[in-house]
């Protein structure tokens, strides 16, 4: 079982040329409505790759929310502990250029509302100890776009397999960083939480902090290391990347399935590293997530 303790935003998306700069207005050629937020999109990403998901956050009491619970279910999420909160969703506006980067702002809304009450549901499945690496466990996946407490709360509930992407970057306190047996962040946040730009180096630094880390590099592959002095390198797959909004995402939602099958980090990284490879070739954030059979094609 993978309990993803997050955020779900509906993604407001327009795609442009190039992001306008400061004061400038630029035109788009397209806008699209999306089910997102890094909490949702994990989930989503976790249960199309094969994993048996629950969500755990809440959605506003606007005709957002009924869209974000709607398409959990559809993607096969358990949705009985996501809360609806009198109010607004969260939303997040998403300016992808043509090249695929982005830019994100997030307004929280019913996000905010998540409390530490909530975090007490992650543990309601009694999971059956912290992992060591390739075991078979239950996991948490958390991201930090609820409030801290709240979060900090989940990670020391949980006793399983505890993965966190640290985004957006903020100072991580140490009650939560003592939670977390896995950091998965990307390299721009790996080198925002050590202060070191070469991912190698922050990898090293990471470990200090926790047992295990994998550090995503986009079009380049992610690298991994743990605490018994294990280093891996997964090269990325040549791919014309069309939106990358939700790479990150599908990669952690992938990664936490495949350690949650028991199979090696080596073989989680593969894994991981294919479907986020066919999310880029797809527009949007949920909507671009591949299944396992998908998955599963990539890597063979």
């Amino acid at each position: 079982m993978i309990t993803v303790f997050g955020s779900a935003n509906m993604d407001l998306v327009a795609y442009v040329e190039r992001a306008p700069e400061l004061g400038e207005t630029v035109s788009g050629r397209e806008f699209r409505t999306i089910c997102g937020g890094k909490g949702a999109n994990q989930a989503i990403a976790s249960a199309l790759a094969g994993g048996d998901v629950r969500f755990v956050g809440a959605v506003g009491s606007d005709g957002f929310g009924a869209e974000l619970r709607e398409a959990l279910d559809r993607s096969g999420v358990d949705t009985r502990a996501l809360r609806t909160v009198d109010g607004p969703s969260g939303i997040a506006h998403i300016v992808v250029e043509d090249g695929g980067a982005n830019s994100i702002i997030v307004v929280p809304g019913a996000n905010g509302e998540v409390s530490e009450e909530d975090a007490r549901t992650v543990s309601a499945n009694a999971p059956q100890g912290r992992s060591a690496a390739g075991r078979t466990t239950d996991a948490l996946l958390l991201q930090l776009e609820l409030p801290m407490p709240a979060v900090v709360a989940a990670a020391r509930a949980f006793s399983g397999l505890v993965v966190l992407t640290p985004a957006p970057v903020v100072p991580l306190p140490r009650e939560l960083l003592d939670a977390v047996g896995l950091l998965l962040p990307n390299e721009h946040e790996a080198a925002a939480i050590t202060g070191l730009t070469a991912p190698e180096e922050a990898l090293e630094a990471l470990l200090a902090l926790v047992p295990e880390a994998v550090v995503t590099l986009g079009a380049d592959g992610a690298i991994y290391g743990s605490r018994d002095g294990s280093r891996l390198r997964v090269p990325g797959r040549p791919v014309e990347a069309v939106d990358t909004t939700a790479a990150g995402d599908t990669f952690a939602g992938a990664f936490t399935v495949a350690r949650t099958e028991g199979r090696t980090a080596q073989e989680a990284l593969e894994f991981a590293t294919a479907a986020a490879a066919l999310s880029v070739q797809r527009p949007g954030a949920s909507t671009s997530m591949p299944t396992r059979e998908e998955i599963d094609a990539e890597v063979r």
